[in-house]
């Protein structure tokens, strides 16, 4: 049976070391030392990624990221009732800790009871809030599981990710001409109008229920007396409907295309990158099937729902593991308002050891 105090001071301890993407090198030490306590075979990829394996036929794959979102150094935790809060300054990092927390707590309460169990890989991933960077590059032959339960979801555990849409990056440069703003402004080409005209053609924020539009940064000029000569644009649109993502990619390239004939003498390049593919949950699939009948014994309804962002299954399923995506406690991610519910927190490792029991 997890422990209520244990996991709540491991998650406290987790989040308190520092793991913003790409800097996981702390949290990945920790989790190393503590699955090698647990008995696993612990090894890295190329990529950085941990992969813990033990032996036995028919493993089940068990998967949290490691990294966290900005701002996300020096995170103090603060227990409130059956609320855990940072200190307002930082997020929390429950996303996705507090999946990391409820697989290690249900791996530890399941060797203190001895029980017999379901053998497991555990891979915690680095870079997922950075475009499944991580899941992406994992060395897949590594890897002896064909169903996998990431622990990567909003809300309490019985909040399962029903589908998820297709994640489209994009990058735009536009190049213009510097020139004195006070003495010959007319010589200029001024990228930012240029930016501005761009964007002001695009659409934005949630355009249907399966589909968003987001341009996300916009940086350019040197100073206020100088007609700006470059401006860089990044963005982002999804969708789970695979026309609406091919008529997001034209319209965007057709704005571009209108821009350079506007803008003759300005040099106008982007650069798109499918960040992760969308999926849609079959019902009739055995670690669904699982998954729903073990939340079903703990009483918990399962919520199957649409979701708008990406995990690390996206790409796990591109690998030919069968993914579900269930919550971990956290709510308010990527902000500084982020909080986990500790009954829901410990909802999380009992249905991770029960799962592993399951028949």
């Amino acid at each position: 049976m997890p422990d209520q105090e244990r996991l709540v001071n491991s998650f406290c301890e987790m989040v308190r070391i520092d793991s913003p993407s790409d800097f996981e090198e702390d949290i990945s030490k920790h989790l190393e030392e503590r699955l090698r306590n647990l008995g696993f075979l612990v090894e890295r990829d190329a990529h950085g990624n941990v992969i813990a394996s033990e032996d036995g036929d028919d493993p089940l794959l068990l998967s949290a990221h490691m990294d966290t979102v900005n701002p996300g150094r020096g995170i103090k935790p603060q227990v409130e009732g059956d609320l855990i809060k940072s200190d307002g300054t930082t997020i929390l990092g429950g996303d996705c800790k507090a999946g990391v927390a409820a697989i290690m707590e249900a791996l530890d309460s399941a060797k203190q009871e001895g029980r017999s169990r379901r053998p497991v890989q555990v891979v915690f991933t680095r870079g997922e809030e950075i475009g499944l960077v991580g899941a992406s590059n994992l060395d897949y032959s590594m890897i002896r599981c064909k169903e996998s339960v990431v622990f990567d979801g909003n809300g309490p555990v019985n909040q399962i990710t029903g589908s998820s849409p297709t994640y489209v990056g994009f990058d735009i440069t536009v190049t213009g001409r510097a020139a004195h703003a006070g003495v010959e402004p007319e010589k200029g080409i001024s990228a930012i109008r240029i930016a501005s005209d761009i964007i002001g053609e695009l659409p934005q924020g949630r355009l249907d229920e399966e589909s968003t539009f987001n341009v996300g940064t916009i940086t350019g000029g040197t100073v206020r007396n100088a007609v700006p000569s470059e401006v860089n644009i990044t963005g982002e649109f999804r969708s789970r409907n695979v026309e609406m993502v091919d008529s997001l990619r034209m319209q965007l390239i057709t704005t571009l295309d209108e821009a350079r004939r506007k803008y003759r003498e300005a040099v106008i390049q982007e650069e798109l990158n499918v960040m992760f593919h969308m999926y849609n949950l079959d019902p009739n699939d055995p670690i669904v099937q699982l998954v729903t009948k073990v939340m079903g014994e703990m009483k918990l309804i399962p919520n199957i729902e649409a979701s708008g962002g990406g995990t690390d299954a996206n790409a796990m399923r591109l690998n030919g593991i069968d993914c579900v995506v269930v919550g971990m406690a956290t709510n308010g991610m990527h902000t500084v308002d982020e909080y986990v519910v500790i009954p829901d927190l410990m909802n999380t490792a009992r249905f991770c050891e029960r799962l592993l029991e399951a028949q």
